[in-house]
């Protein structure tokens, strides 16, 4: 679902945290956080757009499960704080998922 307010950015990229090379999603969605160690970084207030000045690291702090195949990963950032939520990746590392679910109840 594109909205006036996100531009498609699907590109490789290396994760600021654990240094991961991250290739781009290939169904179609974009890929804005590491599938190794769920990292990602405040780059945007409107997604796509990279026009925050913060930069910081994002890491997973909540996965919520929307439907059976769908968990939605809640990233704060370490910086500034701001929360964000994004979809997961059919290649995100579950055991990190569950890890994560464990720890934020």
């Amino acid at each position: 679902m594109c909205t006036a307010r996100f531009t498609h950015i699907n590109e490789t990229f290396d994760c600021g945290y654990c240094g991961h090379r991250v290739i781009p999603h290939q169904h179609g969605s974009c890929r804005n956080h590491c599938p190794s160690c769920l990292y990602s970084r405040h780059l945007d207030i409107n997604p796509g757009d990279r026009s925050s000045d913060c930069g910081g690291l994002m890491p997973a702090v909540k996965a919520i499960i929307k439907q059976m195949d769908q968990v939605t990963l809640i990233h704060r950032c370490n910086q500034c704080g701001i929360e964000k939520s994004n979809r997961s990746a059919p290649d995100d590392d579950f055991e990190k998922i569950l890890e994560i679910m464990r720890h934020s109840n």
